[in-house]
């Protein structure tokens, strides 16, 4: 259920996982789906319908039953934020998980963050091959890396806005009883930003990518970009880096950020995104479990929880349903 509604905001939804495998299998199995939902906003009612197209690796929304513009206009009008078990390794695991992470943050926020991150890697993907290949036209390869400055320099500079913001509502308490974390961009890209102008950091790029074309053809990869940057997170009272935390402080963190961004784009936008939280009060003690529902009453948020058993949900005040062999009843 998580998962259908977090298909409702452009991406893969919280699983990641290929539009292919998320029809029903079996013998019934049509190898198509769809989710729609009627939903209230700022500007009244509206309607968000998506599902499977012509291509089953590929999908079509519709708002208020006509084609958007564009999937960022869907995203405009709704904003999804989720936590989910395998989140819990995003300080350990490699920073392309945290990238992702962070990405969807500032899809939340920014949807046309979206664009500038997939025209990254289809031109990237691109000038890999042509290196691969061998022998490819210079100017070929020059516009590539053209398109390739021009979008990591609007994505990093997307990015560090958004940490920047979320620096500041966690400061000032948005994710409050939760301990308050900081964020930083490990990047290159972003360093430069700070004491150039975009423009000076786009010729950097340019050239950096023209003189690495030997070692990108070795490597298979581009060594400059918004794929080589990572998040760095840490205790904002204490110093401590997140991974060098005990599984229980992780997860209270990971909690924090995601209720700071909630609240960030709650007032950025006068409403506030649907909270997806699965398995949420593992790892979490009596008080912050308490505090975690005080948090989702006091600022209002629009939250589904999940749970393999109700008892630990006993004092949230919510309705409960019982979600079982594809079917949703009333608890």
């Amino acid at each position: 259920m998580l998962e259908a509604v977090s298909l409702l905001v452009p991406g893969r939804g919280l699983r990641g996982a290929k539009f292919s495998e998320l029809a029903r299998q079996g013998k019934e199995a049509s190898g198509g789906w769809a989710v729609a939902a009627t939903l209230s906003g700022s500007q009244g009612n509206f309607e968000i319908g998506t599902g499977t197209g012509d291509d089953q690796e590929r999908r079509v929304f519709r708002l208020d039953g006509a084609a958007p513009r564009s999937q960022a206009e869907i995203g405009a009008r709704l904003a999804a934020v989720w936590l989910t078990p395998q989140m819990d390794r995003l300080f350990t695991e490699a920073a392309s998980g945290r990238r992702k992470f962070l990405d969807r943050l500032v899809v939340a926020l920014e949807p046309a963050h979206a664009r500038q991150i997939a025209a990254f890697e289809a031109a990237s993907s691109q000038r890999n091959r042509l290196l691969a290949n061998g022998g490819a036209d210079p100017d070929w390869l020059a516009g590539l890396e053209d398109s390739m400055a021009r979008h990591a320099v609007a994505a990093t500079a997307t990015r560090a806005a958004l940490v920047s913001r979320l620096n500041a509502a966690l400061a000032g308490g948005a994710a409050a009883p939760f301990p308050a974390v900081t964020l930083a961009l490990d990047c290159p890209i972003a360093d430069r930003l700070l004491h150039a102008p975009a423009l000076g950091v786009e010729d950097f790029l340019r050239a950096a990518l023209r003189d690495a074309r030997i070692a990108d053809a070795t490597r298979g990869t581009a060594s400059f970009g918004p794929n080589r940057a990572d998040m760095i997170i840490a205790d904002a009272s204490t110093g401590r880096p997140a991974g060098l935390s005990s599984t229980g402080q992780q997860k209270s963190m990971l909690i924090g950020i995601v209720l700071g961004h909630a609240a960030l784009i709650a007032a950025a936008r006068g409403v506030a995104p649907l909270l997806l939280l699965d398995e949420p009060l593992v790892h979490l003690d009596s008080a912050m479990r308490e505090a975690l529902f005080g948090a989702l009453g006091t600022q209002n948020f629009h939250a589904l929880l999940t749970g393999t058993d109700v008892e630990p949900f006993g004092t949230l005040a919510a309705a409960y349903y019982r979600v079982q062999e594809g079917r949703i009843e009333p608890a």
